[in-house]
């Protein structure tokens, strides 16, 4: 599995981006998918996961209401829209196959990860 993210980039806070995560290969097309972040000097933490068939979703505390992940499960493709973006978003953005079709907080239960993109959200 290889899995491309883009979208990433400054923006003010306040604002919205749109990150993209293309997964290619086999073994990922019944398994949940998730983004993960990373700020500097911080352990890698979820973000927002979907469900192999796109229907469920879970997403952490403190993006809950900002968020919204979605999966085209046509192009094999999952999205993170985030709205009302703050300084403390700013980070390296991961996307991830779990191992299992349902959606997973601990990055241990993941063995595919994309390159990361950065975000920065300027005050």
């Amino acid at each position: 599995v290889q899995l491309q993210a883009s979208g990433g980039g400054l923006v003010q806070s306040g604002g919205s981006l749109r990150l993209s995560c293309a997964a290619s290969g086999e073994n990922f097309k019944r398994n949940a998918m998730s983004w993960f972040r990373q700020a500097p000097g911080q352990e890698r933490e979820f973000v927002a996961g979907i469900s192999w068939s796109g229907v469920n979703s879970d997403y952490a505390d403190f993006v809950k209401d900002r968020f919204a992940i979605s999966r085209d499960t046509a192009k094999d493709t999952i999205y993170l829209q985030m709205n009302s973006l703050k300084p403390e978003d700013t980070a390296v953005y991961y996307c991830a196959v779990a191992r299992v079709a349902t959606v997973l907080k601990s990055t241990t239960l993941y063995n595919y990860w994309g390159q990361g993109t950065q975000v920065t959200v300027s005050s």
